[in-house]
């Protein structure tokens, strides 16, 4: 019988080692790359940034947008909810009272002998179901028979108004829903578009316009800018346009934040909705609504006063104030100032005034 013998390793000496290096260094610089920047994505431009930043911001405003609306039909239904339990809950004690009544007729007529139907409520064990029954208000007396009859109205209206509020309930539940899931998309683009803003320099912030301090203290300084005219407000074909004009004059520098409707900060519709509201008229919450708010006018008929919207989304609305020019909430990265109407593609406009 053979011997066995256990194999002979071989040691990574030599040709071995060798080998086992260059295969590990390979998959090194696979990973990391000679120069230092291995397989990472190549460094954006200030142009790529911002062509980057501005389509998050815009998918961020359609989110905005989206929230808003969510956040307004959520503030109806809890309006309605809340409507619907006080009524309830008035009607249930005007029913107390009718039972009380009930109970002490019953109670009289206990004492001088006689057995009533009204005794039969107080002993039944679903005064409800009982009193749902013809029999009773049949054989009642005719004053018993009339507060029987309120008594059963009223248990069908606070059943159905208990009803209304489950739905209403459930409709409150589902907008609170949209609300947490249209603010999750709103922060996760911001947050995205922040990133990016922060990996170039001051500089190339201000070069983007992404922070751009000329035309901050341009919009701060409250007066209308070079080609805009500073009676662009009395332009207005009437008082509440003008008026409407004049507020955002008012708020020009005035911080973006998503969801805001002033007075310090806006976001788009926020800042139209306020300024027609500071006029005396009330718009819609969103850019959707808004842009059926009032008579669709087209581009060539454009006064100040008009809401312009853009995107094939009508996702953004500005202010139109004159000659081309429009006074919006643009972005995060920028305050509430005066631009073209041509820096984005135009959707349609309204005159609500």
């Amino acid at each position: 019988m053979a011997a066995h013998r256990r194999p002979r390793q071989r040691s990574l000496g030599g040709g071995t080692a060798r080998t086992a290096f260059t295969i590990a260094l390979a998959g090194a610089a696979s990973a990391t790359g000679f120069d230092g920047t291995g397989v990472a994505a190549p460094e954006l431009t200030p142009a790529q940034v911002k062509a980057k930043v501005d389509k998050l911001y815009q998918e961020a405003e359609v989110a905005t947008e989206k929230y808003n609306g969510a956040k307004e039909k959520a503030t109806k239904a809890a309006g309605r909810y809340d409507t619907l339990q006080d009524e309830a809950a008035r009607r249930t004690e005007r029913l107390n009272s009718e039972r009380d009544a009930l109970g002490s007729l019953a109670t009289a007529q206990y004492r001088d002998g006689s057995v009533d139907p009204s005794l039969e409520l107080m002993f039944s064990s679903d005064p409800d179901q009982y009193l749902a029954g013809a029999a009773f208000a049949e054989r009642a007396g005719d004053r018993q028979a009339s507060t029987v009859s309120r008594v059963r109205t009223q248990l069908r209206e606070i059943e159905q108004l208990r009803g209304a509020a489950h739905v209403e309930l459930a409709s409150l539940k589902a907008r609170q829903a949209d609300l947490k899931r249209h603010k999750k998309a709103v922060t996760g683009k911001l947050g995205e578009a922040r990133q990016l803003l922060s990996r170039l320099s001051e500089a190339d912030r201000a070069r983007i316009g992404a922070d751009d301090p000329d035309a901050a203290r341009a919009s701060r300084s409250g007066s209308a800018p070079r080609g805009v005219g500073a009676g662009s407000a009395t332009a207005a074909p009437n008082s509440r346009a003008a008026a409407a004009v004049s507020y955002a004059y008012e708020k020009l520098g005035s911080p973006y934040v998503w969801g805001a409707t002033g007075p310090d900060a806006f976001d788009c519709s926020g800042l139209t909705q306020a300024a027609y509201r500071a006029a005396g008229i009330s718009l819609p919450r969103t850019t959707y609504a808004q842009i059926n708010a009032g008579r669709h006018v087209s581009r060539s008929e454009l006064l100040p006063g008009d809401l312009v919207f853009f995107y094939s989304g009508i996702s953004h609305v500005g202010l139109y104030v004159g000659n081309g020019q429009m006074i919006h909430a643009p972005s995060p990265s920028a305050p509430v100032r005066v631009a073209p109407i041509d820096e984005m593609p135009f959707a349609g406009a309204t005159r609500v005034a």
